[in-house]
Parts: C-alpha cells; sequence; structure tokens
C-alpha cells in the first residue's frame, strides 16, 4: 500500500500499479535497462498489473521474475479493456502508467494518471488524460521509491 498526502491534490491511498507494456516498459518488446529490478521494488510497496496486447510476442518472457500479474488482451478495444481493467480494482486505489492511445481511459480513470513519454513518444490526448508526465519509466516507478518527488510535482 502506498499513502501520500498532496496538498491541493487530496489524499493517494493506492493498492495497484497498472501498466501498460509496448512503449511504457519496452522498447521493440525488450524490456528497458533496468527496469526489471525496479519493478520488483515497486512490488514490495504495491502490486503490480501489466496489460498488453503483446504487440511482438515477448511479453511472458520478458516479464519472468517480475513479482506482477500479466494480462494479455485482443480485440480492437484496447482502450476501453483497459479501462475496465483499472475499473474491475477500484480506480481509487490505483495508479496507472502508460504512453499509448489506447492507455488514456485508464490514465483518467485512475486516481493517479502518469503519461511516460520515452522512446516512442506519448499520444497527446493520453497526456492530456494524465495528471503528470515523465521522460521514462524509471522516472516514473522512482516516484513511488522517492514519494517527495511526487508530493513536490503535485503540490500547489
Amino acid at each position: 500500500m502506498f499513502n501520500l498526502t498532496i496538498p491541493g491534490f487530496g489524499a493517494l491511498e493506492l493498492e495497484h500499479l497498472v501498466l501498460d507494456y509496448t512503449g511504457t516498459l519496452t522498447f521493440d518488446g525488450s524490456l528497458l535497462p533496468n527496469v526489471k529490478e525496479r519493478l520488483n521494488d515497486v512490488a514490495k510497496i504495491l502490486n503490480i498489473h501489466v496489460l498488453t496486447a503483446d504487440t511482438f510476442g515477448t511479453a511472458t518472457n520478458e516479464l519472468s521474475g517480475i513479482s506482477c500479474e500479466i494480462r494479455i488482451m485482443s480485440g480492437g478495444d484496447l482502450d476501453v479493456q483497459k479501462e475496465a481493467y483499472v475499473r474491475s480494482l477500484g480506480a481509487e486505489k490505483v495508479v496507472a502508467i502508460g504512453n499509448g492511445l489506447n492507455d488514456r481511459k485508464m490514465l483518467e480513470l485512475a486516481r493517479l494518471g502518469i503519461a511516460v513519454t520515452g522512446h516512442e513518444g506519448c499520444a497527446v490526448e493520453t497526456l492530456l488524460a494524465a495528471d503528470l508526465q515523465v521522460v521514462n519509466i524509471l522516472d516514473a516507478l522512482d516516484l513511488f521509491l522517492n514519494p517527495k518527488r511526487l508530493k513536490a510535482t503535485l503540490t500547489f
């Protein structure tokens, strides 16, 4: 569980971290350097869920050894599926992180939505749906390992 009160933003009482896979955690289907270790550190605080269409067919192998639940999705309505997944966990207890257009609904619904620019960039609608934007996934994960950074960014 991750608890933090941010003046002007309110209380965060988070239990779940929902992550997009392709473009957020990976580049061309391979986990970015140091992501595995960082995810396992964050897994001590939050339950990790990875949602993916598994574009490159690498998710199960790349995520082995990480304390997380993997949900491989199919069909043309990934944005709706991701939103429903966040809702099923209790959106007020979820932080969602993503970069693609199909991530925008889950970022908007989650108590805290973080857009990652990364190597692939970030869809503008997704950026607008987020509460904050970071350059890469390690920066996003570090917000939970160093919560004063999160507080400093969202306080007004």
